[in-house]
């Protein structure tokens, strides 16, 4: 129409737009845009914005509204259903004419940050095409600012084997446009601090949002995080220094976030020290961040009986929470009040490659390591689940995870806090009668936890008391079968199953409803680059080497305190080596097949511990069950079962062996009965303890106790 650069002029006045990425330049070759669509009107706005006038193919529902059909007269436009077969076929001529061409491959509006399924049309369209595809990523400002980001993707060709058959390869380009949106939505993140990206969720939400519950029952709102972090950043300044390692010896409630949020606000980092571990793990962990100053709280440290504790770090200084309120004075106050008003002003700006946080490596090692996150690998880890799994401000997650557990503080913490998501943080994951209460009195649609974890849950729980949930995602250890079936039978709840690492903040793969397979963890989240190294005697998969925004700075050793070693692998610096088997299928999903460390070489051939342990969970699949290696006095190693299950026997495994189809070798040579397996804070099975416990034999069917408890080992060899 003739008033078409009369609507584009008034557009750009009327629009404040920021472009990123891989913008764009005109060109005589045409391109095939692949937008998201969170808004209506971004069907008028792309063909006005975007380079050569890209005509726009948009559902016929949209177009309801005289209003709307005006405007969209200037603007060039197609109202068809993207997946049509005449879509594609006129598509296919406009491209070969040489004519830009805006698609939703989502085909509907969708205001989720998750990429939904992409049709396979405009995959085809693509393919076909040979076009180069540019991702597009559209960001709209909280609230009535018409302020738009427009972040694009590299140019790239959708292309496959043409030896495959057309269903194979339609299915392998609707794979690869799937995970060029969802790159491109964690691409398009912008790089802040910890404490910013929570400012723009209060800007966005609004500080009289509730966000936040915990044990205490008094839901919190945006603003009053906001005030209780700022008045923990100022007074925590009076005792520590801009950079510094800050030791936070504090639990699962609402003043731990707000002191998390306010050492974030002052340039300070937290150092979440696992209270669960014992003394000389706190001591040792505290020596290799370089820690000399930790915060803690009088009730907590009576409460938990960490006296003990404390007393190790008595050459540390000790500040508790308690005196914060008496120590503030009247410019404190001052202070607060004009940071209320301005919080970016008075704050301090971090960088955000910067230390945001210190999180340490479970008990599995003789020193703990301290792993250093910056700011933008916690942001890019929970940018990069919310591009595979969709969370909005509805949801309401329950996170009982101990927020110095990598996988509690980021999913479990900030990615609530920064995208709007309700939380209900609960003090200590061992109140299992207690946590299926609240998901049914909370409406909880989001439940975290170990595969253990979950499993009490649902032993004690009513088949109502998770009516409400929509994901259950469990991490931090193996899921077992039964813990799957019994979730399926008793709440018709699938288990999403995670995979990860604190060296990678720490979520690696995910399985979500697009490759949900028993026994799999998904696909490697976006952004995430994988090389396996084989392993001599796995025929299957190799040992896991990855890289990707949401990887460590590096780790703080006890023999280099205070000092970051970057991460390195035999593929190079910024390469790291996670340690675990893992078989990458053809569609990319990851199937876990253990650790390095969990293997065995027995007479001559590398048997899976893991392996072991799901053969045992076959043969009683209603107890719990963990194997080691141990030596045994004569020489030579054997495998031990641990089992709470005192009918199981080895003649009882070697017919699940048999039955499964199974190696001889994955039947454990001894079996010892426990009344329960030991456990980490974390909900991981304790293997330190197993490994060192006494098996001195004694009469039979006596159960073995951890040490302290007394009593004498049931061994059967």
């Amino acid at each position: 129409m003739v008033w078409t650069p009369t609507v584009r002029l008034g557009v750009r006045m009327a629009w404040r737009v920021v472009c990123s990425g891989v913008v764009p330049a005109r060109t005589e070759s045409p391109l095939l845009y692949m937008a998201r669509h969170p808004r209506r009107i971004d069907s008028l706005l792309l063909p006005l914005l975007l380079p050569d006038r890209p005509l726009v193919v948009l559902p016929r529902e949209e177009v309801a509204g005289r209003a709307f059909r005006w405007l969209l007269a200037a603007v060039p436009h197609l109202v068809m259903d993207v997946n049509h077969p005449a879509t594609l076929r006129r598509v296919l001529r406009l491209l070969e004419d040489g004519r830009s061409v805006v698609l939703y491959p989502e085909g509907r509006l969708l205001e989720s940050s998750g990429v939904m399924k992409c049709y396979p049309g405009p995959a085809l369209v693509a393919m076909r095409s040979a076009v180069p595809v540019v991702p597009v990523h559209l960001a709209y400002a909280a609230g009535a600012s018409r302020r738009l980001r427009l972040h694009f993707g590299p140019a790239t060709a959708i292309r496959t084997d043409g030896r495959e058959g057309a269903r194979q390869r339609r299915v392998r380009a609707t794979l690869v446009l799937q995970q060029l949106m969802e790159t491109t939505c964690v691409d398009a993140r912008e790089r802040s601090g910890l404490f910013d990206a929570f400012l723009k969720a209060v800007e966005r939400e609004g500080r009289h949002t509730p966000i936040i519950e915990d044990m205490r029952e008094v839901p919190r709102t945006y603003g009053e995080l906001l005030r209780g972090s700022l008045a923990l950043a100022r007074w925590s300044a009076r005792f520590t220094q801009p950079g510094e390692n800050v030791g936070v010896l504090l639990p699962n409630l609402v003043p731990t976030v707000c002191l998390v949020l306010g050492l974030s606000a002052g340039a300070r980092v937290p150092a979440l020290l696992n209270y669960s571990a014992g003394s000389r793990a706190v001591r040792t962990a505290c020596t290799a961040a370089g820690v000399r100053v930790v915060i803690t709280s009088r009730a907590f440290v009576e409460q938990a009986k960490l006296s003990s504790v404390v007393a190790a770090l008595r050459h540390l200084r000790i500040v508790y929470l308690e005196d914060a309120a008496s120590q503030l004075r009247l410019l404190d106050k001052l202070w607060m009040l004009l940071a209320l008003r301005l919080p970016r002003a008075l704050t301090a700006r971090v960088d955000a490659q910067a230390p945001a946080v210190v999180l340490f490596t479970s008990g599995s090692e003789a020193h703990p390591k301290g792993v250093a996150l910056s700011h933008d690998a916690i942001l890019a880890n929970i940018h990069q689940i919310g591009a595979v799994i969709d969370f909005t401000s509805r949801d309401r997650v329950l996170n009982a995870l101990p927020l110095y557990h990598s996988y509690g503080f980021t999913a479990g913490m900030m990615l609530c806090l920064v995208t709007g998501v309700k939380l209900f943080l609960y003090i200590s994951p061992l109140k299992y009668r207690a946590i299926p209460e609240i998901a049914y009195r909370r409406n909880v649609t989001y439940l975290f936890g170990t595969g253990t974890f979950l499993g009490y849950y649902a032993k004690y729980a009513n088949p109502l008391d998770f009516s409400s949930v929509r994901y259950v995602i469990s991490g931090g250890e193996k899921l077992g079968e039964e813990v799957v079936r019994l979730y399926l039978e008793k709440f018709g709840l699938r288990i999403f199953e995670g995979y990860g690492a604190t060296e990678c903040a720490p979520v690696i793969a995910l399985s979500t409803p697009h490759c949900h397979r028993p026994g799999t963890v998904g696909r490697p989240l976006p952004g995430v680059r994988t090389r396996l190294e084989k392993l001599e005697g796995v025929e299957h998969g190799g040992v896991l080497h990855l890289t990707g925004p949401n990887l460590m700075l590096g780790y703080y050793r006890h023999d280099m305190p205070g000092v970051i070693d970057p991460p390195r692998s035999r593929f190079g610096e910024g390469w790291y080596s996670t340690g675990d088997v893992v078989d990458l299928l053809d569609d990319g999903v990851m199937r876990v097949v253990g650790r390095v460390k969990r293997f065995a070489k027995i007479a001559g051939e590398m048997v899976s511990l893991d392996a072991i342990e799901a053969l045992a969970y076959r043969a009683s699949p209603e107890c719990r069950h963990a194997v080691v290696l141990r030596t045994e006095s004569a020489g030579g190693e054997t495998t031990v079962l641990f089992t709470t299950d005192p009918s199981l026997t080895r003649q009882a495994l070697m017919r699940a062996a048999r039955e499964f189809g199974a190696q001889d070798l994955a039947v454990a040579r001894k079996l010892v009965c426990m009344p329960d397996l030991p456990v980490l804070g974390s909900g991981k099975t304790d293997y330190v303890t197993l490994q060192t416990l006494d098996l001195t034999e004694a009469a039979a069917n006596e159960p073995v106790l951890p040490a302290g408890a007394g009593g004498s080992p049931a061994v059967e060899a």
